[in-house]
């Protein structure tokens, strides 16, 4: 069975920093495409990053290129996400999906990890 379980979330002052994780099991996460994405409030499902399975291509939403940073670690199965420079409009909840991008139609089966960004 696959799943995902992000963790990392919290309360941050924008300018801040946080490295979400995503840990995956019933799969290689080495073998798979994974991307973050994310949901503010009152809206739909955005894309925020992709690595492909090999690990040399990634990809990020022109709104967040330059401050976040996705890797994985094969030796621990795991996703991550640093976030850096946060600002207001980051706020969301984050979740991690085995696929590149954001296929149309699909949607999250995890729980997701909460960012909020305020002063």
């Amino acid at each position: 069975e696959v799943q995902l379980v992000e963790s990392g979330g919290g309360l941050v002052q924008p300018g801040g920093s946080l490295k979400l994780s995503c840990v995956a099991s019933g799969f290689t996460v080495s073998t798979s495409s994974m991307s973050w994405v994310r949901q503010a409030p009152g809206k739909g499902f955005e894309f925020v990053s992709a690595i492909n399975a090999g690990g040399y291509n990634t990809a990020y939403a022109d709104a967040v290129k330059g401050r976040f940073t996705i890797s994985r670690d094969n030796g621990k199965n795991t996703l991550y996400l640093q976030l850096d420079s946060l600002k207001s409009e980051d706020t969301a909840m984050y979740y991690c999906m085995n696929t590149w991008g954001l296929p149309f139609g699909s949607r999250p089966e995890s729980q997701g990890t909460q960012v909020t960004v305020s002063s």
